[in-house]
């Protein structure tokens, strides 16, 4: 087995359950906005926000795109003319109050702490990951954040690592693991910059790519057996 000093983590559906915070932010801009969020609404905003994510990935369109077009977009389709950016600021406001965590998270980063070189590697909007990890506690147990907006590049991209691991002392890939939920983000992403991976899979979906990663857990607590810890 090998030994391991520096894990890479990522945020959403892995440490801070971002689905729960998701639901809780769209319900309060769309009271505010006087606009129902029927089930089918949601449902079509998470298909194509999903969409628009992936495309980001992949580096098609840039993150202020994904962010400022989805709202007049996904509102449009029910017959509603809005401002996109507007609507985002305040969406964001709301998706910074979010920072439910995953279950174990804080008891498996906490444990791990201290014994462990820890770093985030995120996609996302810096000030809205920095508040959300700040508050569930997170925060002060990683030695780096590092975000998609900050590095200029996004994961998978080789470049994004690159960043990372020219700005973390002494780093070796060999002694480093990532662990995230995101096959096409944080299982290529690693793959691609010569980690080691660990897919987090929870709902135990199918992986129907060609994406193996090195290990698979359904439950965070089973990262303990991975590094062989007790």
């Amino acid at each position: 087995m090998r030994t391991y000093r520096t894990l890479l983590f990522d945020v959403d559906d892995t440490l801070l359950d971002f689905q729960a915070a998701e639901r809780m932010a769209l319900r309060l801009l769309f009271e505010e906005q006087r606009i129902e969020l029927s089930e089918e609404i949601e449902a079509y905003y998470k298909q194509m926000n999903q969409g628009l994510w992936k495309a980001f990935e992949e580096g098609r369109i840039d993150r202020d795109e994904v962010v400022n077009t989805r709202f007049s977009l996904l509102l449009k389709e029910y017959g509603h003319e809005v401002d996109g950016v507007l609507l985002e600021q305040q969406y964001r406001s709301y998706l910074e109050q979010g920072h439910q965590l995953v279950d174990g998270a804080l008891e498996m980063i906490t444990g791990l702490h201290g014994a462990y070189d820890l770093h985030i590697v995120t996609n996302g909007v810096s000030k809205t990951q920095d508040r959300r990890l700040r508050d569930s506690g997170l925060h002060p147990m990683f030695t780096s954040i590092f975000v998609s907006e900050d590095t200029g590049y996004q994961k998978p991209m080789k470049e994004f690592f690159d960043y990372v691991f020219a700005r973390i002392p002494n780093f070796d890939p060999q002694q480093a693991l990532i662990i995230g939920d995101s096959l096409s983000s944080d299982m290529k992403g690693g793959q691609l910059a010569g980690l080691d991976t660990c897919w987090f899979n929870p709902e135990g979906k199918v992986n129907t790519t060609d994406i193996v990663p090195t290990y698979e857990i359904s439950r965070l607590q089973e990262l303990n057996q991975i590094l062989g810890l007790k």
